[in-house]
């Protein structure tokens, strides 16, 4: 059984007249230099900078992240994505995620899991992704941004939403409210354009941490990389029954699968640059761990429902003593 989830600068010109011609002058200037310019006209627009942006919506980030929760066995499979690993607890992986950049902004998830909560906000997750400046847009502007991905949507053409230098991370927890911890965690970072690393680089990078790969799979513009076990920490073989179930997630907005059959599992994927397959333009990375992720689904259900009881049954018992008699 499987369960999925889904400043503004301004420059000021200061001319001191001196007969009429050098006025004439003056005044040509005045009209030539006042003149916006496509790039004055855009800064305008701009109402807070990405810094700004951060800044605000971080809050106070104190950085090495403080963590707790405890760390991995030393014989046991190495599960995170630059320090997120499974177990964390959702304050610990948040604020690790936002010290990997200062301009990364953390926000809920907007995807759960099917799951009953009778009421209570549980944080099943969070998305990361880096600060943009708040641009007074026109309408048409918008309607132009709306009609292109309508487009791309109706040509079922995948949108790149993270531009060169960036990262996008999706964060999955679980948990009764106030100790929810993380059962998934993954990543996607684009290079800069001119500084694209090889592919056989990021490939050793990725064994160098992880190890040798369960599965290795490559075409003319990816190579995939998976390293699985079972729930025991062993590690599953190609002859194992578990070898095409237990598959993982690299992609960020890719649906995370856990099974009481499967214990850590970190996938990969690097993505070729299209005019050079010699050269990664991106890489995705997900880690999670199988069985303790279901367990923490479905434990967490169950207390939810207990608490949900217990509710019923005090409001019950306090009706009983309290409730004001039917006028009959």
């Amino acid at each position: 059984m499987k369960i999925s989830s889904w400043l503004i600068t301004g420059i000021a010109f200061v001319i001191t007249a001196c007969g009429t011609k050098d006025a004439e002058r003056a005044s040509d200037a005045r009209d030539r230099t006042t003149k916006p310019t496509a790039s004055a006209k855009a800064a305008s627009n701009v109402s807070m900078t990405a810094e700004q942006v951060a800044e605000e919506a971080r809050g106070r980030v104190k950085c090495p992240a403080k963590i707790k929760s405890p760390a991995r066995a030393k014989d046991a499979p190495v599960d995170d994505v630059v320090g997120v690993r499974p177990g964390m607890t959702y304050d610990e992986a948040a604020n690790t995620v936002m010290c990997t950049n200062e301009l990364l902004v953390v926000s809920p998830t907007r995807r759960h899991f099917s799951i009953q909560t009778y009421g209570q906000t549980v944080r099943q997750g969070f998305e990361a992704r880096f600060a943009e400046p708040k641009v007074q847009k026109t309408s048409k502007e918008i309607m132009a941004e709306w009609q292109n991905s309508s487009i791309a949507r109706a040509s079922n053409r995948a949108v790149r939403d993270v531009k060169p230098g960036q990262a996008k991370w999706y964060v999955a927890t679980m948990g009764i409210p106030g100790e929810e911890r993380v059962i998934s965690a993954a990543r996607e970072e684009w290079f800069e354009e001119g500084a694209y690393p090889t592919v056989d680089s990021v490939q050793q990078a990725l064994i160098a941490k992880y190890g040798t790969p369960t599965n290795a799979d490559s075409g003319p513009q990816f190579r995939e990389l998976r390293w699985a076990y079972d729930p025991r920490g062993r590690l599953i073989t190609e002859t194992s029954p578990l070898f095409h179930r237990c598959r993982g997630m690299a992609n960020p907005d890719g649906a995370t699968n856990f099974s009481p059959d499967c214990g850590v599992i970190v996938a990969a994927y690097i993505g070729a640059a299209r005019t050079n397959p010699d050269l990664a333009e991106f890489i995705r990375v997900g880690a999670l761990d199988g069985a303790n992720g279901y367990e923490a689904i479905t434990s967490t259900e169950q207390r939810l429902h207990a608490m949900e009881l217990q509710r019923r049954a005090e409001e019950t018992k306090a009706a009983s003593k309290n409730a004001a008699a039917p006028t009959l």
